[in-house]
């Protein structure tokens, strides 16, 4: 999308974000999967955790809560400054920078990337690299957790005109292109509000396959030690919508 920046998400959700996926994944289970990880890898020692885009803190926050070092690193100032307010204590520690060359240093027992995070990064190299970074961060044995969709079979393709949501103040369509060879899709939503200006809130991601994700993950020295439907731990099955993997560090 032209002009589409890796800070544009942030810049153009950050005032939305915990209005609107407040309700993705309940965030006290997903902490303590988070947390058990965590925990068995770090041992006798206090465990690190590094959450990659952690944006408002939904998850990072509860993590911290449970006597857990966390780690945030977001493109997004805007995003990370409603992790600032949220998080009165400073319990996380926020780090600007991407996801692949703008990592903190490790190592960390637990690296988490939530809700779609990951197909953020532009192309398959990125999500290669991705992989490799995490795994130089990581104590060994310690666990890579992505929590992302699994692309509809078939894809979907051309362009997509939906309603995200309606009041009677407010109208969000959502308005999307779809390119299944390059598995990329882009769009915006257009939020309407009755006496303010149009709003439009862009983005782009290239998704992958669970199969594919597992041949990064093995490039970088990464096995599956988990799949699952979600934090919930119900059973990962060829329908499910999407996944929770635990990529485990053989070294």
């Amino acid at each position: 999308m032209e002009g589409y920046t890796p800070r544009s998400y942030g810049a153009a959700f950050a005032d939305v974000y915990d209005d609107w996926y407040s309700g993705l994944s309940d965030a006290e289970v997903s902490a303590d999967v988070i947390v058990e990880l965590a925990r068995a890898g770090a041992g006798d020692r206090r465990p690190r955790v590094l959450e990659l885009g952690v944006g408002t803190g939904r998850l990072a926050i509860p993590i911290a809560a449970r006597d857990v070092d966390v780690v945030g690193v977001d493109t997004s100032p805007d995003m990370l400054a409603r992790l600032a307010a949220r998080d009165q204590a400073g319990a996380v520690t926020a780090v600007v920078g991407d996801m692949v060359d703008e990592l903190p240093d490790g190592p960390f027992d637990v690296a988490l990337v939530a809700y779609n995070t990951l197909f953020n990064l532009e192309t398959e190299d990125r999500l290669r690299a991705c992989f490799a970074a995490v795994a130089s961060r990581l104590a060994p044995g310690g666990s890579f957790v992505v929590e992302a969709f699994v692309p509809e079979d078939p894809p979907r393709s051309g362009t997509v005109v939906s309603v995200r949501s309606m009041s009677s103040r407010e109208v969000v369509l959502s308005i999307s292109e779809h390119d299944p060879e390059q598995q990329r899709a882009f769009g915006h939503f257009v939020s309407f509000v009755d006496g303010d200006r149009v709003r439009l809130r862009p983005w782009v991601v290239h998704y992958a396959t669970p199969n594919e994700l597992d041949g990064h993950a093995a490039a970088a020295g990464f096995v599956v030690g988990a799949r699952w439907e979600d934090f919930d731990r119900h059973p990962f099955e060829d329908t499910s919508p999407r996944h929770v993997t635990v990529y485990a560090l053989t070294r």
